[in-house]
């Protein structure tokens, strides 16, 4: 990784790891590769805590780093597997927020976290299953958002 991404690196770690966002390196070897943990304050997922894995390519910053979840979760954007549908994550994205150089990590950890607030996004969702159980029935898509962090995500 370059030094002036090194830089900013330091920089998003001091700022991401407040309020709801945590950054942690497990191996500080591996400066490309970290964990994000989400806890929402707020919503459908309040009292749990998410897990992303985070790994920045080398052509960053002219592509997106790749971000899976590693907890399981019932959401709309995120598949039980780990894949988020998440514009700023895509190097072409038709609505036209998709990654730029431009973009930081920081966007990147406010898109997720977003993810949890106000981008949940139940029209154009990745887990359909998910998004139609909401549109169904809002309670029962709660409580088993409810069962699946107090199994996945504590």
């Amino acid at each position: 990784m370059e030094r002036r991404h090194l830089g900013q690196q330091r920089h998003f770690t001091s700022e991401a790891s407040q309020g709801t966002c945590k950054v942690h390196f497990p191996d500080p070897n591996k400066l490309h590769c970290f964990q994000l943990t989400v806890t929402p304050d707020e919503g459908y997922y309040q009292g749990g805590k998410f897990q992303f894995e985070t790994e920045v390519p080398d052509a960053y910053n002219m592509v997106p780093p790749k971000v899976k979840c590693l907890t399981r979760i019932w959401h709309p954007n995120i598949t039980e597997t780990g894949e988020i549908c998440l514009s700023l994550l895509r190097e072409h994205s038709i609505d036209g927020t998709g990654w730029a150089p431009t973009r930081t990590l920081k966007d990147v950890v406010w898109g997720l976290n977003s993810l949890f607030t106000d981008l949940l996004n139940f029209d154009d969702p990745l887990n359909i299953e998910a998004a139609e159980h909401h549109l169904r029935d809002k309670e029962d898509f709660r409580n088993k958002v409810g069962d699946y962090i107090k199994h996945y995500a504590r």
